[in-house]
């Protein structure tokens, strides 16, 4: 098998289990060089435990590749430091960041308390920035390198998760921002949205998926429904979308997000505005807003969809 990364340096936050274990032992089969970035925490996000992220190490030490572990957090800025510096002392360069790392704690926005607000997106939204953050410099400086985010199908809709929801889709937003600020320099930055039956699908977050389409009635991700199949998905699908987007052979690509979701891998559109009603003065006034016309044509077709049935 030819090595398509040989002589990169990758770094993979929350590697040490699911996808982000598959994405580091697939950059070391192709050649990379990884450091292997994981607390070792619960799906929550809480405790830590060193031998998660050395296991994977090991892993791909015992095929043959070169691997670190490190196990700082990605949630503050000196532990996002510590995870890119970890790469110059190990290795002496960086070419790859994947952002992996997360958690979650799924209650109804009524229960989500301050705590599991910020927990969540401190890991998702300030990890995937913090390591971003000091990643930037290295890649603008060397005019190259490659960033891969993870967002998820959760930000177009998931009952009972807004802190993920937010933080993921967040992603989306910040993917596309920070290809624009470095792709002048030669680096890109893509996302992807991973489906796959790993551990951070507890039995809380089942159960937010099942009250919201056999109970409220409606899709779970957006406009995807979800089978019992969808647990089946190995997270060594979505791994090979994301290493593949490392290799020349995604060199062109640039602020994008694909899915990898099972047997299916997309792309997804930019966001555009799907009707337009226009007056050249721009003197809108909530007549003018309520004339049939107007009204019918921009949300005459909506309903409430999200009614559901009653819980």
């Amino acid at each position: 098998m030819a090595k398509r990364l040989a002589g990169k340096v990758a770094i993979v936050t929350g590697a040490g289990r699911g996808i982000g274990r598959c994405e580091a032992l697939l950059l070391a089969q192709h050649g990379a060089r990884v450091v292997v970035n994981d607390l070792g925490g619960a799906p929550s996000g809480e405790g830590a435990d060193k031998s998660v992220a050395q296991s994977v190490v090991d892993e791909i030490r015992a095929a043959g590749g070169e691997a670190v572990a490190n196990t700082d957090s990605v949630a503050t800025m000196a532990g996002g430091k510590a995870i890119i510096d970890s790469a110059i002392k190990s290795f002496g360069r960086l070419d790859i960041l994947i952002n992996n790392a997360g958690n979650l704690r799924p209650k109804p926005i009524w229960e989500m308390s301050e705590e599991d607000w910020d927990a969540v997106v401190n890991v998702h939204l300030k990890g995937t920035f913090v390591c971003t953050r000091h990643a930037a410099p290295i890649f603008r400086q060397q005019r190259g390198g490659v960033i891969v985010n993870t967002a998820s199908e959760s930000g177009l809709g998931h009952y009972a998760m807004a802190n993920y929801s937010a933080a993921k889709e967040g992603i989306v937003g910040f993917t596309r921002t920070v290809a624009r600020d470095l792709g002048q320099f030669g680096v890109r930055v893509n996302a992807i949205r991973p489906r796959a039956g790993t551990r951070m699908a507890t039995p809380e977050v089942l159960d937010t998926i099942r009250i919201q389409q056999e109970v409220l009635g409606f899709p779970a991700l957006g406009n995807s429904w979800l089978s019992s199949d969808d647990e089946e998905i190995r997270p060594e699908q979505p791994a090979t979308l994301a290493v593949w987007l490392c290799t020349d052979a995604c060199s062109n690509v640039n602020g994008q997000v694909f899915e990898a979701n099972g047997r299916q891998i997309g792309l997804w559109p930019e966001e555009e505005m799907s009707r337009v009603i226009h007056r050249p003065d721009a003197d809108w006034d909530l007549d003018t807003l309520d004339r049939p016309a107007i009204r019918n044509y921009l949300i005459g077709h909506l309903t409430n969809k999200f009614a559901g049935k009653k819980k």
